[in-house]
């Protein structure tokens, strides 16, 4: 017994699990005072490990660790988040206790799409006036049904987003879970989000832009967490996904698809030294954009991001797709079996990943080569990757040189430099095992 005991606790360990603390931990008597639990207490005081990604460099991160007790708050609702968000400038934990939706009236009911609408706004109007066929395609449209459109989005804005300060840790607790809202570090500094399920933060009002490639399309505006101009991050044990709500049910406009949602987590404009950890992403397009520009400005020199030991499970594409930043990839879990598969690493402009032992499990139609994407970009090292078709075995890949076997212009199989901020490397064997036991929210044992 004793045996199998150093077996579990090994695996809690390996797997980044947490277990749970008892009630008299060191932090009870603070933890009672502030109506949170002490285990959660002690989990929101946790800085990121040191050597944990490039979230560590610098100062590194410690989020709102060194909270008082008149900076401690636990949060129902959606009404008490942001009042809990708001405020003073000082080190805060917010914990978020169960499951509620930003998309909550003041009298505690739902608001739907129709309670956004500016009264100008109608979308069979919109589609009627900006259909390509009267429209064009060499303008983004304007006008009063445009401008109520931007209205609208305004209004839906205004509601559904979370603004959160620097200095601040976010944790949930009783299965956490943030509906219809999306999570804005915006210019701040020094946070931590951990164990939240993040679901559905759909656009009501798209945009049409038929300048958009070739046929336009419609772009939506929330992302589930965005961070923008954001320092030393550490995004952790969380669930990202759509929800019920799929893109794939949307219907048809102007023959594109009209796409009600953005990014899973988006890290842009000069956001920087961010460890993306732990977290499980399903059913969602657009997973994780790294740059949002090919025009050097900003992103130059910032965008260094490691996203370890997380699963992107039959997400389309952007797993993540990575401009100028120094990104390194390691440990995850990527299933690609669906059939509206893109792929997964993305290079872009710039842009220069290290993927290091990542496991892959593809059907039988999804090629080795279509798990890289050319988005300008030509440097990556990829080495240490299984893959595994169906319930096959494993077998390694060279993942350059299938994309270079297939397309052009070719990969460069060398990222310029290698990464030193990492608390452990796992054998890529072990990563399904690991990833699934520990990846997600609810794993954290509060």
């Amino acid at each position: 017994m004793r045996g199998r005991s150093l077996l579990a606790a090994s695996l809690i360990v390996a797997a980044g699990l947490t277990p749970a603390l008892p009630a008299a931990a060191t932090d009870a008597p603070a933890a009672a005072a502030a109506g949170v639990p002490a285990a959660a207490l002690r989990l929101a005081r946790q800085p990121l490990p040191a050597d944990d990604g490039w979230a560590a460099a610098g100062t590194g991160t410690t989020g709102g660790s060194a909270a008082d007790a008149a900076h401690t708050f636990v949060v129902h609702n959606r009404a008490e988040l942001v009042a809990a968000l708001s405020g003073e400038a000082a080190p805060r934990i917010v914990v978020v206790d169960g499951r509620f939706s930003m998309r909550t009236g003041a009298d505690g009911q739902p608001l739907s799409c129709a309670d956004f609408a500016d009264p100008e706004y109608d979308l069979a109007a919109f589609r009627q006036a900006y259909d390509p066929a009267v429209w064009g395609r060499t303008a983004k449209p304007s006008g009063p049904l445009e401008d109520a459109r931007v209205r609208s989005a305004k209004r839906q804005g205004d509601q559904i987003k979370v603004i959160v300060p620097s200095d601040t840790t976010v944790i949930g607790i009783n299965g956490a879970r943030i509906e219809h809202g999306s999570m804005v570090l915006q210019n701040v500094h020094n946070v931590i989000v951990r164990n939240i399920e993040f679901t559905d933060a759909a656009d009501c009002f798209p945009a049409w832009d038929p300048t958009d490639g070739s046929t336009g399309n419609w772009n939506s505006l929330y992302d589930l967490v965005s961070l923008t101009g954001a320092t030393n991050v550490w995004l952790d044990h969380n669930t990202f996904s759509d929800g019920n709500n799929h893109d794939a049910a949307q219907p048809l406009y102007f023959g594109r698809p009209y796409q009600v949602h953005d990014g899973a987590s988006d890290i842009i404009r000069g956001s920087d030294l961010v460890t993306v950890s732990y977290n499980n992403y399903y059913d969602h397009d657009k997973t994780m954009l790294i740059g949002s520009t090919d025009t050097p400005g900003v992103d130059v020199g910032k965008l260094r991001v490691t996203v370890h030991h997380n699963r992107f499970g039959n997400v389309v594409q952007r797993a993540p797709r990575v401009r100028f930043g120094q990104v390194d990839v390691y440990n995850n879990l990527y299933v690609a079996t669906a059939e509206d598969y893109g792929y997964s690493l993305g290079v872009g402009f710039e842009s220069s990943i290290y993927a290091e032992n990542n496991y892959f499990v593809r059907s039988a139609d999804v090629a080795d080569a279509d798990l890289l994407k050319y988005w300008k970009g030509t440097r990556i090292t990829a080495k240490g990757t299984l893959v595994q078709v169906g319930s096959r075995p494993p077998r390694p890949v060279d993942l350059v040189a299938a994309y270079n076997a297939a397309y052009d212009p070719d990969f460069t199989p060398d990222a310029g430099w290698a990464p030193t901020l990492r608390p452990r490397l796992d054998p890529t064997l072990l990563v399904p095992v690991i990833v699934k036991a520990a990846a997600g929210s609810r794993r954290l044992g509060v």
